[in-house]
């Protein structure tokens, strides 16, 4: 009898388990998991993006991201910083020894490879421009917010005391990133292409500002093409010394020169423009040699426009024993009484033996011959006398009309362009 029991018991809980399982539809089973205590958090994908310090070893740049730049940034002698056409770099503000820029030492590498569409930008963090933007909130009145762009090669220039290296102004003494000068002049910085500077030549020392790009002992191996500067306090472009050729620059509304070359600069500057704005000086400064050695620049294919609102705004300046020649200029919208310089004995020396050389200068509106081309010789500043006249020589190869120079098709890709400045 008790094992009748047992059996019937057993077959009923058998049954009971046998619905239950086939009931699972109504009843799922859902398992749950701990969470883990210690959760790492996805990656910040602008954790990276600031740049400080020196760079020693290859980077690059990519356009996914807005860069920064915080202080001093030097890529360091052998390493290579790589920028992707269409990023943006926004340097920090700071003022003397705390002032963005960015160096690029002897030795180092920059490939900076822009295009028409994707130019790389470089400005600074109060522009509000964003990346996939070439148009910031900033305008070519905004002045001074970070340092600029210097790059610096083994290239020989023409330096005080017949030194092979100096120290490039707007770095610290103490800083040997800073130096520039050597004996090659076919050295290799890099290749910069479609990259506009903007709103740089912060003060970093009374009277001291930094350009918006600045070449020391650059060579030819470099490339430098398609470069915009735009408001900067000091000058656009200045070359010390080298041999590196460049090919169309813009240059707008720059403090004070446009395009600046000294220490004996021997390559060509081809198919570029400098547009003043309201507080710049000199279109073109053009000085010497400092020690023993000569060197000759080429200036061909030139656009220089002037403003009618400042109080500098002269045309060119040629001193200090310049060498080299100025060749198919188009000047345009200066004021009435602003000149072409000889600056002093040196130059006007050079002039008179064949060094110092002009061809083909169109000028819209003014007569060449009514002195815009003037000799401070004579005058108390050299006691050359030019019979005759540099005035009188300009006719043979200045003319008055209404276009030459650069042609400006190739710049729509610029600020200055969708500003209509140019």
């Amino acid at each position: 009898m008790k094992k009748v029991l047992f059996s019937i018991l057993f077959i009923g809980l058998m049954g009971s388990l046998f619905v239950a399982c086939s009931n699972d539809d109504d009843a799922p089973i859902v398992i749950t998991e701990e969470p883990d205590p210690d959760p790492t958090p996805d990656p910040d994908p602008t954790a990276n993006s600031v740049l400080s310090g020196q760079i020693t070893e290859d980077r690059t740049l990519t356009a996914d991201q807005v860069w920064t730049l915080d202080g001093r940034v030097t890529v360091t002698n052998g390493a290579t910083l790589t920028i992707e056409a269409g990023t943006i770099i926004k340097a920090l503000g700071g003022q003397e020894a705390n002032a963005s820029v960015l160096i690029i030492a002897r030795g180092a590498t920059l490939n900076a490879n822009g295009t028409a569409a994707q130019p790389i930008i470089m400005t600074s963090t109060a522009d509000g421009i964003q990346a996939g933007e070439t148009v910031g909130t900033l305008t070519e009145n905004d002045r001074g917010l970070w340092g600029g762009l210097i790059v610096l090669g083994n290239a020989p220039c023409s330096l005080d005391g017949d030194v092979t290296e100096q120290q490039i102004e707007g770095i610290p003494a103490n800083d040997p990133n800073g130096l520039y000068g050597g004996n090659d002049p076919a050295d290799n910085s890099g290749t910069i292409t479609y990259v506009s500077i903007r709103h740089g030549g912060t003060d970093i020392g009374e009277g001291n500002e930094i350009n918006g790009l600045t070449l020391g002992g650059v060579g030819t191996g470099t490339t430098i093409d398609h470069i915009e500067v735009v408001a900067n306090v000091d000058d656009g472009i200045e070359f010390f010394g080298g041999t590196v050729n460049a090919s169309n620059l813009v240059v707008w509304a720059q403090g004070d020169d446009g395009i600046d070359i000294d220490q004996a600069y021997s390559g060509t500057v081809s198919n570029s423009v400098v547009i003043a704005g309201n507080v710049s000086d000199h279109a073109l400064e053009i000085d010497g040699p400092e020690g023993s050695a000569n060197g000759g620049f080429t200036l061909d294919g030139i656009t220089l426009i002037g403003d009618q609102d400042t109080s500098r705004g002269e045309y060119a300046d040629y001193r200090d024993g310049a060498q080299g020649a100025t060749n198919n200029v188009f000047a345009t919208n200066f004021q009435a009484d602003k000149d072409v310089e000889l600056d002093n004995n040196g130059v006007a020396q050079n002039f008179l033996d064949g060094a110092l050389l002009f061809s083909n200068w169109i000028i819209e509106g003014v007569d060449p011959a009514n002195s815009i081309f003037d000799e401070k010789t004579g005058d108390g500043e050299s006691d050359i006398i030019l019979n005759p006249t540099f005035t009188e020589r300009a006719t043979m190869w200045s003319t008055i009309g209404t276009s030459g120079g650069a042609n400006t098709a190739v710049f729509g890709w610029t600020f200055a362009s969708a500003s209509g400045s140019l």
